[in-house]
């Protein structure tokens, strides 16, 4: 007798996250703006903008974040000015409503 035992889907990690939302624009356009990778510093959480110039992704929840916004694409969409930002206070979601600068 073979007894086989498959466990599928990713093991659950056993911190408290958060969803980390918005939509990068244009500072000059106001047009969305595809290809911005966001992420969280010191994590492996990360999204890439999509053409609504929309991103989201669960981070492990801390004090103080600071999530950095950097252009990956620069000859596809435009060439873009790292940014990034420091979250204090954090809840449950943050919505983050991101202007860059062109270069």
């Amino acid at each position: 007798l073979f007894v086989f035992q498959a466990c599928y889907g990713t093991p659950q990690d056993i911190g408290n996250d958060i969803l980390i939302e918005g939509n990068v624009k244009s500072r000059t356009t106001g047009l969305p703006v595809e290809g911005i990778k966001v992420s969280a510093e010191n994590s492996m959480a990360y999204d890439v903008t999509n053409y609504l110039g929309l991103f989201s992704f669960y981070t492990e929840i801390a004090d103080d974040m600071k999530i950095m916004f950097e252009d990956m694409d620069s000859t596809k969409h435009g060439h873009y000015v790292y940014k990034d930002t420091i979250l204090t206070d954090i809840r449950n979601q943050v919505t983050l409503e991101i202007k860059m600068d062109e270069k």
